[in-house]
């Protein structure tokens, strides 16, 4: 095993009696929380991993009484740039970090945007990342479209993502958002249950599709206004754009939503056609937003519950639906 740098963090790991044999890899990830199996695996094959003195593959299957030597290098600087944007953070220990993040703007840099992300400003904003597989940068627990505002949840270490990711499939993460939709639902609580993949034709939409993959969302109406309902919208699973996706399948698309509610006001006749066109105008991007966040700690197990009120946008289109003297 090489000096490698003075930084490099050495752990030496005795093997006790183990009830079920596992890989080098998958033990490793075990016994070092801060690492995920991928980032163990990753330092078997880059030889910083000996089994009494020497190299070992990530096949092996470690034996009580094998001394196992753990080589982790100083985490590297990440290749996305620190940038000074605006940022609320509502919550941040060593391990992870909620947000309240605005409307308009994009979570991971990708072409198109290489910069002004929520990762751009996490790197500027957020002190102690020890880094995801071993790159200094935040790890998404969930992500938001870029014109939903609200909580979001951050991993700061390896071992806090991976148990985040870990609760959050197995629906051990409440999320809950509030939307509103044109139309009525027809009572005041609906579970819509159907699966979502890629639509057909157009790999940038999403779609209710007999192969996609199983998805629930939980809907319960909080207002009635004249043409228009105001929900909590509770996620069962987290496939992309799935709220919105869900509500478009049933009739009752997100108000401002321009990808799967474009145009819907534009179809309401009689006494509510006025409403829904001046509501319309009221709302400059999609009526959803992340309001609130409950988990367990992924250190601690302490139970942290969070909650956003609407955004000052969405708060004035809510009081003038509800007809508030004030709006």
């Amino acid at each position: 095993m090489s000096a490698g740098p003075s930084a490099a963090e050495r752990r030496l790991l005795e093997v006790e009696a183990e009830p079920l044999a596992a890989r080098l890899d998958a033990w490793l990830a075990v016994r070092l929380p801060e690492l995920s199996r991928s980032r163990a695996a990753a330092l078997i094959e880059a030889g910083r991993v000996l089994v009494n003195g020497k190299p070992a593959r990530k096949s092996h299957r470690p034996e009580a009484g094998q001394v196992v030597e753990v080589e982790i290098p100083p985490v590297e600087p990440s290749e996305v740039r620190a940038e000074a944007l605006p940022l609320v953070i509502v919550y941040e220990d060593s391990d992870l970090v909620v947000l309240d993040k605005p409307a308009g703007i994009v979570v991971h840099p990708a072409p198109g945007h290489a910069s002004g992300t929520l990762v751009n400003a996490l790197l500027f904003h957020v002190g102690g990342l020890s880094g995801i597989g071993g790159v200094r940068r935040p790890g998404i627990v969930h992500r938001l479209d870029k014109d939903t505002s609200g909580l979001m949840l951050v991993a700061k270490n390896d071992g806090a993502h991976r148990q985040l990711s870990v609760a959050l499939k197995a629906r051990a993460i409440r999320r809950r958002y509030l939307a509103a939709v044109w139309g009525h639902l027809r009572e005041d609580d609906v579970v819509v249950e159907a699966p979502i993949g890629r639509a057909a034709g157009d790999r940038k939409r999403m779609a209710v599709t007999p192969g996609g993959r199983p998805a629930r969302t939980r809907l319960h109406r909080l207002e009635r206004w004249k043409a228009a309902d105001l929900l909590r919208a509770e996620l069962d699973t987290g496939r992309t754009h799935q709220i919105r996706v869900h509500l478009a399948w049933i009739g009752h698309p997100v108000v401002g939503d321009a990808v799967y509610g474009r145009g819907r006001e534009s179809g309401m006749g009689g006494s509510a056609a006025s409403w829904t066109r001046g509501l319309a105008q009221l709302v400059p991007r999609q009526f959803l937003h992340a309001t609130e966040l409950e988990l367990a700690h992924p250190r601690t197990g302490e139970r942290l519950h969070f909650e956003s009120p609407l955004p000052a946008d969405l708060a004035a289109a809510a009081g003038w639906a509800r007809g508030d003297a004030s709006s």
